[in-house]
């Protein structure tokens, strides 16, 4: 080929991308994201240990509800295939680059016209000399067999295709770090049910040795009132403080059976008795493990992470979306055996090939194309916004649940001193009761009064305990 043959086949190639190339609409234009503060709470940084769940719920019972939790809920599950998916999203991308080759087996059959150029050229050739029997074409109706393997292979010249890899492989990231969060999630939401499990196995305990004090009280009233020491108001009084707090207990009974429900579903099973130990709801709140949280632990959470990647790949589309408004090359070829005459079809004359190169520019179609792009550019939008709403979400979240857990302990040290008081107070109105210095209400007042104070007591440590977990989900587990 020449030097003039090839600039009138180059012609068409520089028109298209003339054409195409300079009316190529821009960039969508990202805000700038909003500065995180270093510090929570004005506290100081500093390095901070590796957060493993097995470290922080080491209680033997809950770790094994963790790893059941881990095997066998659904949700995780379905999460996993949807990393699966993306994989195979991305293996799909990855096979757009490569020639794409087919084995053909094919018969069709055609009859033109007489006053057609085949009709006429295949008549006309027919009473040629120079072809012999096997040569002559079927006339009227011209069968057309082929065997063999074509290809068509469109090179990614503009990096339209290596854009759609991209996106696919940022979206295989983000399914890969939302079943991280997710799984960070079901440990919490475990270890939350079991806290509040023991949590209210402890205030059971408490109704019921409340329960034997009151009844103990009903005994003494009635006595006295059977001596003429007290009257039947005051009995009254103290059967019906015991009929409520006999009735607070049976309500946290269905409370009891209704989080061992939620627990067992978020175990992945049919309700059944959760084993757990009531004691350690009364030992202190790990606390060391999160001092000195330093802000950038905030942008290796799975979900920022997730939103991170989610944003790149929203790139990469509007990038191929961009890309897919300049002209494509396509190269075609096909090689095999291709004959009107069946039996002849796999005879060495059969053997044909052939090659085809061309170049294809969007003309009308641009229009559709460019709304694919300003489509691709709001989703990039969105997905900047998730980004910032992540990051800004994950940032209150570690700050509210450290400032929590500082807060809780606090009201959980002057609750314990309420508690004491009051039980000296209870034990004082008893006293004087008997003694005959004090009136029934007052007794009635204090044992209300040292119920509900150990039934907070026992709430604000469950809430410690939830300011812990929430903590360690809020730093992405």
């Amino acid at each position: 080929m020449n030097r003039k043959q090839l600039t009138y086949l180059s012609l068409p190639f520089f028109a298209c991308l003339v054409l195409n190339g300079c009316s190529l609409p821009g960039k969508v234009a990202e805000p700038q994201l909003a500065k995180m503060p270093q510090t929570f709470n004005g506290r100081p940084s500093a390095d901070v240990p590796e957060l493993k769940w097995e470290t922080i719920f080491n209680e033997p019972q809950l770790k094994h509800l963790i790893d059941t939790a881990l095997q066998n809920n659904y949700d995780l599950k379905t999460g996993m295939q949807r990393v699966l998916v993306a994989g195979a999203q991305l293996r799909l991308s990855k096979g757009a680059l490569l020639p794409g080759l087919h084995a053909q087996a094919s018969g069709g059959l055609d009859r033109y016209g007489n006053y057609t150029m085949n009709g006429v050229g295949n008549y006309d050739t027919n009473f040629s000399p120079n072809i012999d029997n096997n040569r002559r074409i079927p006339y009227p109706a011209t069968p057309d067999y082929f065997a063999g393997f074509r290809s068509s292979w469109e090179l990614d010249i503009w990096g339209k295709l290596s854009k759609r890899r991209e996106a696919a492989y940022n979206r295989l990231l983000a399914s890969k770090q939302g079943v991280q969060w997710f799984r960070t999630q079901l440990i919490s939401e475990v270890a939350g049910r079991y806290f509040d499990l023991a949590a209210l196995d402890k205030q059971a305990e408490i109704l019921t040795h409340n329960v034997a004090l009151q009844q103990k009280a009903v005994e003494i009233v009635e006595a006295q009132l059977a001596g003429g020491r007290a009257t039947s108001l005051a009995v009254k009084q103290f059967r019906a403080q015991l009929l409520a707090t006999q009735g607070r207990a049976y309500e946290i009974r269905q409370t009891v059976t209704r989080t061992e429900n939620e627990l067992n579903n978020l175990l992945g099973r049919y309700p059944e008795a959760i084993q757990r130990d009531t004691g350690f709801i009364s030992q202190a709140v790990p606390r060391k493990l999160f001092a000195g949280v330093p802000a950038q632990v905030v942008l290796a959470r799975p979900d920022v992470r997730q939103a991170e990647f989610e944003l790149k790949a929203a790139r990469a589309d509007v990038s191929a979306a961009r890309k897919a408004l300049l002209p494509s090359l396509t190269l075609d070829a096909y090689a095999g055996y291709n004959s009107f005459k069946l039996p002849l079809l796999f005879s060495p004359g059969s053997l044909a090939a052939g090659f085809l190169g061309g170049l294809t520019a969007p003309v009308f179609n641009r229009g559709v194309l460019k709304n694919g792009k300003h489509i691709a550019d709001a989703e990039q939008m969105q997905a900047f916004y998730n980004y910032q709403r992540q990051i800004i979400n994950a940032y209150q979240e570690v700050s509210t649940q450290l400032t929590a857990m500082d807060n809780l302990q606090k009201a959980y040290e002057l609750k314990t001193a309420e508690v004491k008081e009051l039980n000296e107070a209870l034990a004082t109105a008893n006293d004087l009761y008997l003694a005959g210095y004090a009136s029934y209400l007052e007794v009635i007042v204090a044992q209300g009064s040292v119920l509900n104070a150990e039934m907070e007591q026992v709430n604000i440590k469950r809430q410690s305990f939830g300011a812990m977990i929430a903590l360690y989900r809020a730093l992405g587990g």
